[in-house]
């Protein structure tokens, strides 16, 4: 078993590094276009092993592809961040390129394997991504839900003076200010949140949750890494384990919720072949109306790749 992750930054280096330590495979291949950055992280991750106690080899290439040959995953997480003066179309076009062409080289050596996506924006490039793949949609999608939703459950968490870990939640939409949070399907140990938060701090956190990339940029002055770099080993773990996990995933919509040709977050089963199926809540129609609303916002920007890839 061998897992690939592209992009040797804080994303792709701590996704790597708990891949490693889940040993979730044999060999986790981490590759940058940077001459020995890839290498010396993968080094560094493997001289963990000794004190951590785990088996799985971390190999780091230099742009070659080749060493990826034969991934059964695939995790995508290269891309320049926003700069200042740089537009959105900007960001677009430019991770557009980054995405379509490691895309192309990962289905040249490992056609059979898998694609997560992390790259930014999430939605636009895991939609890039499918279009340069060539394959079916179940085995590319995007991790934005695993990681809004732990924030989420994170603020909750804190907020109830509880363990992070009786509390579940469903997220839908874009990743960004339109993603919606479901407190409907919200419980804790069981309980709906509902019972046990006043509706005005309930959605103080449902406001914070939306933000909250932004407040780790505001704090660090860069974005974060080891809740991204956990989601997507979180993902890759339901994979090659064939958990059947259900997550919140950026999937590809074809009539779901009544949206159609359009990658945007919703709740899925998560297993060795990709996404198994996508699963349709019964939405009110407040909830109905944001989904749409988020849904519109990501249609908008994935219009923007298609009019670069019109022109």
């Amino acid at each position: 078993m061998k897992i690939t992750v592209v992009g040797a930054g804080n994303v792709g280096a701590t996704c790597a590094d708990a891949i490693a330590h889940r040993e979730l495979a044999n060999e986790v291949v981490l590759l940058d276009i940077r001459e020995n950055f890839a290498e010396g992280k993968a080094l560094d991750i493997w001289q963990t092993a000794p004190i951590h106690l785990y088996d799985t080899r971390t190999v780091g290439s230099t742009n070659d592809y080749s060493k990826t040959a034969g991934s059964q995953v695939v995790v995508i997480t290269s891309g320049l961040p926003r700069k200042p003066g740089m537009s959105r179309d900007d960001l677009i076009s430019t991770n557009a390129g980054i995405v379509r062409s490691v895309t192309e080289q990962i289905m040249h050596y490992s056609p059979d394997a898998i694609l997560v996506v992390v790259s930014n924006p999430l939605d636009v490039m895991t939609y890039c991504a499918y279009l340069a793949a060539g394959i079916d949609s179940s085995r590319v999608f995007g991790m934005a839900g695993i990681l809004d939703t732990a924030r989420y459950r994170a603020f909750l968490a804190e907020a109830l003076d509880c363990s992070p870990k009786d509390i579940q939640a469903v997220l839908m939409g874009g990743h960004g200010d339109t993603m919606v949070p479901l407190p409907r399907y919200t419980t804790v140990g069981g309980i709906p949140v509902t019972e046990l938060m006043e509706p005005a701090r309930l959605e103080a956190i449902i406001d914070r949750t939306k933000k909250g990339g932004g407040e780790i940029v505001n704090l660090l002055g860069t974005s974060a890494w080891y809740a991204p770099g956990a989601a997507a080993a979180q993902m890759v773990e339901a994979i090659v384990r064939d958990q059947k996990r259900i997550f919140p995933v950026c999937a590809w919509l074809t009539g779901q919720y009544g949206l159609n040709n359009l990658y945007m977050g919703a709740p899925v089963k998560l297993g060795r072949n990709g996404i198994e199926s996508i699963i349709e809540l019964q939405l009110n129609e407040a909830e109905m109306a944001l989904v749409n609303d988020s849904a519109a916002a990501v249609r908008e920007v994935m219009g923007v790749l298609d009019g670069m890839r019109a022109s």
